[in-house]
């Protein structure tokens, strides 16, 4: 694989059909029901233009949930659409923190822009450093909590980040932590990208939204298309926004807490760093090969060497119920007993 053949690979990859997924971060196989119903009632509208007044009304339920105007929101046919307008943002250097999701990187190269990697120690859990950022960089790109390694940074670290440049948050998985308590959304200097894909199941339907300042969603959207998002991700953004949506993402996130500390209790010193997200990333001798065994077992599951500062023994694990867990840490266990 080249380098952008390696940046470009996703778990939908590895979880073919026939495999019991635990390389996808999506939480259940379908949306709620309350969804799929609010969905169904929208495919009325498609046979007219999305109009004005449906994206004004999204953009006030993100503003409503997150505590800022309306004028600071742009809904985005899932966060990938958002990476893609990122370069016109950028006037000399991006700086990208890895390990982290790929897409951002993908979308600056491909554009031209000039990519720094910061890359983060495994040995101090993957902490951020801002010290090794460099100065003349007026884009840093972060996650937060960050696929792979499910580090949650501290608020504070990031907005040092932004003092005199912007800092680009990937907040996707940021709705799965209880409380959300380092979010950044409407923070100055800040771009937070958020997606409805990973908590409402809605990878199919392309739904997102990014929150800053006025001025830095008009450069964003300068030369965008006429209608760009469709009927259905602005319904699904408006529903994803209201009160009832927000308690059961709440409930959901401490769900995955209690799924996750008791996946990470089976697997011990495997798992790295201090992991808040709803996945796992392990070390595991001989990783390449456990993964292939495991695939033969049933089950899939993410390989990490496709993340910079990653290798082949790093391997995300999707967190999903103890019960749903239970076979594939004994497969896990097993191939690990085969390797000792």
């Amino acid at each position: 694989m080249t380098r952008d053949d390696l940046l470009r690979h996703h778990g939908d990859v590895d979880a073919v059909p026939g495999l019991v997924d635990f390389a996808v971060n999506v939480r259940g196989g379908r949306p709620p029901e309350w969804l799929r119903e609010r969905l169904v009632q929208a495919l009325d509208r498609v046979g007219v233009y999305p109009s004005a007044a449906e994206d004004r009304r999204a953009r006030e339920a993100v503003a409503a949930r997150h505590g800022c105007d309306a004028d600071a929101v742009m809904v985005l046919n899932g966060s990938a659409e958002g990476f893609s307008l990122v370069p016109r943002v950028v006037h000399s250097l991006a700086a990208v923190v890895h390990p982290s999701f790929t897409e951002p990187e993908v979308a600056l190269r491909s554009a031209g822009v000039p990519v720094h990697r910061v890359l983060l120690d495994q040995a101090d859990g993957f902490l951020l450093h801002p010290d090794r950022v460099p100065r003349d960089a007026d884009l840093v790109v972060v996650g937060n909590p960050t696929n792979p390694t499910s580090t949650l940074h501290p608020a504070d670290t990031i907005r040092e980040l932004a003092q005199d440049r912007t800092v680009l948050v990937d907040e996707a998985f940021m709705d799965a932590v209880p409380g959300e308590p380092e979010t950044l959304a409407g923070e100055p200097n800040t771009l937070v990208f958020r997606s409805l894909t990973k908590t409402w199941a809605l990878p199919g339907l392309r739904a997102g939204y990014v929150i800053g300042h006025p001025d830095l969603l008009a450069e964003l959207a300068r030369n965008r298309p006429q209608w760009p998002v469709g009927t259905l991700t602005l319904e699904a953004v408006t529903a994803c926004c209201e009160a009832p949506a927000l308690a059961e993402s709440e409930i959901a996130a401490l769900d995955a807490a209690a799924h996750r500390e008791a996946l990470q209790a089976e697997l011990g010193d495997f798992v790295l760093g201090d992991p808040v997200a709803p996945f796992l990333l392990v070390e595991v001798p001989a990783g390449e090969r456990i993964r292939h065994a495991l695939r033969e077992r049933g089950f899939a599951v993410r390989r990490g060497d496709t993340f910079p500062g990653l290798g082949p023994d790093h391997l995300r694990l999707a967190v999903r119920s103890p019960r749903e867990c239970a076979p594939l840490v004994a497969a896990l266990k097993a191939e690990l007993e085969v390797r000792s």
